[in-house]
């Protein structure tokens, strides 16, 4: 029997979801520097920023760390885990990836190789050259982060910022998987996976973004998958009611898990309700489960259902996920 209440506790006080607090400092501290060029149409808040570059293009731009935990335990897992959240990134936004480049700091020289095998063996799965970066040889700590750039149609952007009133809610994640040895909230799902696949999943959302079909999105990151919807919904400035058991999950892990698991590829949505039924037939053919989970709403509060019970599980006037 699933205790509900408590399933939802372990999500708001998830590390994942608190962790994210602490942006609001960064926003405002750079508030001014965000746009200086003028060129700027996406900065804070979405999975890449955009910038206009002309002829109805954008240059995406992202970035990510390696928890520490991961780099200390598998540096192998966080070389290759820094291509794949990046890419994810690009592919959020319904752009195409282009290249990545790294910073390093190394206080123990023996994770040189794991570390790097790692980051060439993503840039091998994905097709995603890794073109350059910076070394710290005597760092006092080790880690990695990664930055991307990729490109997209300026029309055709998906952002976190365009869920509308109305929009059903879809999840959709590649249920072909399994948690990492080491780390059970890994759901991996790439990499044993024939890369041609793992590619075609991500130009299967371009193809979705460049047809129209998708309103808002972001891929399914630290936060999980509530946590993540939560934060699309927050940057939209809206709210959404949402049924647990419509949420597509594999039939071997547990719900605290599951709701808590960063998937190799898994995404959140809006569309109109016209555009569901292809968007999920359409992921189906490239091994990810798409399902409709509950609709946005105009109140900035995130409830979900499980049999007759409904819980608010994220305010934004009481317990947001960004805090912007």
């Amino acid at each position: 029997m699933l205790d509900f209440e408590k399933l939802i506790k372990e999500v708001q006080e998830f590390e994942g979801v608190s962790r994210k607090s602490s942006i609001d400092n960064v926003v405002n501290l750079l508030s001014d520097a965000y746009n200086v060029s003028g060129d700027v149409i996406i900065d804070i808040g979405d999975d890449a920023s955009a910038v206009d570059i002309g002829n109805n293009q954008v240059v995406l731009i992202a970035a990510d760390g390696i928890w520490g935990q991961i780099m200390n335990v598998n540096p192998y897992w966080a070389g290759y885990c820094s291509v794949l959240v990046n890419v994810n990134d690009i592919a959020a936004m319904g752009g195409k990836p282009l290249a990545m480049v790294n910073i390093m700091s190394i206080n123990h020289d023996e994770i040189y190789e794991d570390l790097l095998t790692g980051i060439k063996d993503g840039c091998l799965k994905f097709g995603v050259p890794m073109v350059g970066g910076h070394l710290h040889p005597d760092g006092d700590s080790d880690s990695v982060g990664v930055a991307i750039v990729g490109i997209a149609q300026k029309d055709k952007l998906i952002t976190s910022f365009d869920a509308k009133t109305g929009d059903k809610v879809i999840v959709a994640i590649d249920l072909d998987g399994k948690p990492h040895e080491m780390f059970s909230l890994n759901w991996d799902t790439t990499y044993d996976k024939d890369a041609q696949l793992v590619r075609d999943q991500i130009t299967a959302v371009q193809f979705l973004a460049e047809h129209d079909y998708i309103k808002a999105g972001k891929d399914i990151s630290n936060p999980g998958i509530l946590g993540t919807l939560e934060m699309l919904l927050e940057t939209s400035e809206k709210g959404a009611n949402v049924n647990l058991e419509d949420i597509p999950k594999n039939e071997n892990m547990p719900w605290n898990d599951w709701l808590k698991s960063y998937p190799g590829s898994g995404f959140v949505f809006t569309a109109s309700k016209d555009k569901c039924d292809f968007i999920c037939d359409y992921l189906a053919e490239y091994s990810i489960e798409a399902c409709v989970v509950g609709e946005v709403t105009d109140d900035r509060v995130l409830n979900v259902t499980y049999k007759d019970q409904t819980i608010e599980v994220f305010n934004q006037n009481k317990n947001p996920v960004f805090k912007l």
